[in-house]
C-alpha cells in the first residue's frame, strides 16, 4: 500500500467565501478528525491531493504546519459535479498497527460463458476490516466461463493475510444475469379512442 506525504496548513476561516479563497489559490479545504481529538481544520494542496486521491483508501503522510506529522485515510470526497474539482476533503485520522473498516473496489477479470449474459456488480466495494498501513487497494475475482445464474458471495474472494470480511459471508457480490430477450412493441393500440370519438 502506498503512503503519500502532503504538507498541510491549519485554517482559522470557515464559511463558503473562505472556502472559495482556498479553492482560487489551488488548495482544499479539509477535516481531520479521530481517536477522540477535535476535529482539525486543514487547508491541503489540490494537485497533490487529487493525485493522492486516484489510489483508494491511500494512507495520507500530513506534516501540519512543519510541527506535527500524523497519518490518515480519505473518509469522504466532495467534488464539483460539473467540473469534477475537489470541494473539501474528510480525513480519518490512524495510527500505525491500528484495524479500520474501509470499503476496497471490486475488480473482474476473464470472460463470461457464451450467450450474451450480463455481469452484475452488486456490490462495487467490499467492506474489510484491515490495519492501517496495509489497505489492499482493490480485489480481483475472476468470472471466466460463468453462466446465467451463477454468483460469487463475499467468502468467495480470496483476501490478502490479515485482512477480514466485515460483510456476511454469503453477502453476494457479483452474479450473473441471463441476456434479455428483446421486446418487440405491439401496434395494435393504434386507431383506438377514434370510433369513440365519432360517437
Amino acid at each position: 500500500m502506498s503512503e503519500v506525504k502532503l504538507t498541510a496548513e491549519t485554517r482559522t476561516e470557515f464559511g463558503k467565501g473562505a472556502a472559495r479563497r482556498i479553492r482560487r489559490d489551488n488548495k482544499v479545504p479539509g477535516v481531520l478528525y479521530g481517536h477522540g481529538s477535535d476535529p482539525l481544520h486543514l487547508t491541503l494542496p489540490g494537485h497533490e491531493l487529487l493525485l493522492a486521491l486516484r489510489t483508494p483508501n491511500v494512507l495520507i503522510s500530513l506534516d501540519i504546519d512543519g510541527k506535527t506529522n500524523e497519518l490518515a485515510i480519505p473518509k469522504s470526497v466532495a467534488r464539483d459535479p460539473l467540473k469534477g474539482f475537489l470541494e473539501h476533503v474528510d480525513l480519518q485520522l490512524v495510527k500505525r498497527g491500528e484495524k479500520v473498516t474501509v470499503e476496497i473496489p471490486v475488480h473482474t477479470e476473464g470472460e463470461l460463458a457464451p450467450g450474451g449474459n450480463l455481469l452484475e456488480h452488486v456490490l462495487n466495494a467490499l467492506p474489510v476490516e484491515a490495519e492501517a498501513t496495509h489497505i489492499p487497494e482493490a480485489v480481483t475475482v475472476s468470472v471466466e466461463g460463468l453462466a446465467a445464474g451463477a454468483s460469487i458471495l463475499a467468502k468467495d474472494i480470496s483476501l490478502p493475510s490479515g485482512v477480514k470480511l466485515t460483510v456476511e459471508d454469503d453477502a453476494v457480490v457479483l452474479q450473473v444475469l441471463a441476456a434479455q430477450a428483446e421486446e418487440t412493441e405491439g401496434e395494435a393500440s393504434e386507431g383506438e379512442g377514434e370510433e369513440a370519438a365519432e360517437a
